[in-house]
């Protein structure tokens, strides 16, 4: 049954208070996002009651801030039960009136405000967004490196680039190193040299100070890629309960994990408009901004096709695979992914070392190499921009490998 849009549907009474214009327009978007009529009537209620609230205090509509939702949530809860909800409700309700213009924006900080290493940290996030496409969690996970070493350096003084040297960027390496797990050394080590990448590119720096970092010692190459079994794939693919709308979707996903080795962020990127029907192609967003066409294996085409028809909601999001319950939206963040592959092995009844989205990656890529796919077939393939990225699969072929070892000194004959 569709749900009424009218204000008499969840109101008893007329709205009062500056938020009165409001309203309507608040419950149609709740409706619009999939809530349930029942979630819809509640919030609609509490948007009234903070209507009544700011008509009694004499706030008008343009000063609403986040202050007066705090002391309204106060104060109800002295005559009603509070509910958990209510604080993001009315948070939503503060996003929708900001995008109406009826709440202004507060103004950015000045910049002469802000200290110049601060200012300099920000330049170099917006240029790793901008100039090298990088991915915001990426530029979220470089910049506190970056901050710290312009922090250590140039307290909060003025910043001159050109005053660094080799051995302060040595000593600073080596001094956080100790306290870091390798995997984490290296994000720090990538960030630096990035960072005084982008300081030639300014011109603030003439050497290229990117030598004076040391080399973060590896062991990941020395081990094999951990990867799913085929049969557990298969496990995977048929606990998904196609009569649920979840089913429908989870199990089209994992077939684009199994059968392309798509990143986890890949499948959140598709849209409705990366598929193309007719040629049976599928566009995919790669890092650094990069797009690829790749052929839609038949078995994952049928999959979206059953999604789309049959499970995916009404929205006018254009986002390929969509959340279940509301707000319905594209899946984000990547870890939603990996939260939909470990529900799925636990549902198998698979008792797997990795629960994330990248052993379907490597199952792969392993499965490609012992059917006899060179490895710059396998890179093409998992998009690689380096070939060297691609040599890991090479000590995956036991058998190949094994005619290449040498016998053991004093092995038994």
């Amino acid at each position: 049954m569709e749900v009424s849009r009218k204000r008499s549907w969840s109101l008893s009474s007329t709205p009062e208070g500056p938020l009165a214009e409001c309203i309507d327009a608040f419950t149609s978007r709740l409706i619009d996002q999939g809530y349930a009529a029942s979630s819809a009537h509640l919030e609609t209620r509490l948007v009234a009651d903070f209507s009544r609230w700011l008509m009694v205090e004499g706030v008008a509509l343009a000063e609403i801030t986040h202050d007066h939702i705090d002391r309204f949530l106060r104060h109800r809860a002295r005559h009603k039960r509070p509910r958990r909800g209510d604080p993001v409700a009315l948070v939503r309700l503060l996003t929708l009136l900001r995008e109406r213009g009826d709440v202004a924006i507060p103004a950015p900080t000045a910049r002469v405000d802000v200290p110049p290493a601060e200012q300099l940290a920000g330049d170099f996030a917006a240029y790793l967004r901008e100039e090298r496409a990088l991915a915001p969690s990426t530029v979220r996970t470089y910049l506190p490196f970056v901050a710290l070493l312009l922090a250590e350096r140039f307290d909060r003084g003025s910043v001159n680039l050109g005053d660094l040297r080799a051995a302060d960027i040595t000593g600073f390496v080596q001094h956080h190193a100790a306290h870091l797990q390798t995997r984490r050394c290296k994000t720090m080590t990538t960030a630096l040299r990035s960072f005084l990448q982008y300081a030639r590119y300014r011109g603030d720096v003439t050497a290229d100070l990117t030598a004076a970092i040391p080399a973060v010692a590896s062991w990941s190459r020395t081990s094999i890629p951990r990867a799913i079994a085929p049969a557990h794939v298969q496990q995977v693919l048929a606990s998904c309960d196609l009569r649920s709308v979840t089913g429908r979707r989870d199990r089209a996903i994992l077939l684009l994990l199994a059968r392309l080795g798509l990143r986890a962020c890949e499948i959140c990127a598709l849209t409705l408009e990366d598929i193309d029907w007719q040629a049976g192609n599928l566009r995919v967003h790669g890092k650094g901004g990069r797009e690829c066409q790749l052929p839609l294996p038949a078995d994952a085409g049928e999959a979206i096709a059953n999604y789309l028809q049959h499970g995916r909601p009404t929205t006018v999001s254009r986002s390929l695979f969509l959340r279940v319950h509301a707000p319905i939206q594209g899946l984000k963040p990547p870890q939603s992914i990996d939260c939909i592959v470990r529900t799925a092995l636990e549902r198998a009844g698979i008792d797997s070392p990795r629960k994330g989205a990248h052993q379907f990656r490597h199952a792969l890529a392993t499965q490609m190499l012992s059917q006899g796919a060179s490895l710059s077939e396998i890179g093409e393939l998992l998009r690689h921009r380096s070939p060297q990225t691609t040599t890991i699969y090479a000590k995956v072929d036991l058998l190949a490998l094994r005619a290449l070892a040498r016998p053991w000194p004093g092995a038994a004959r």
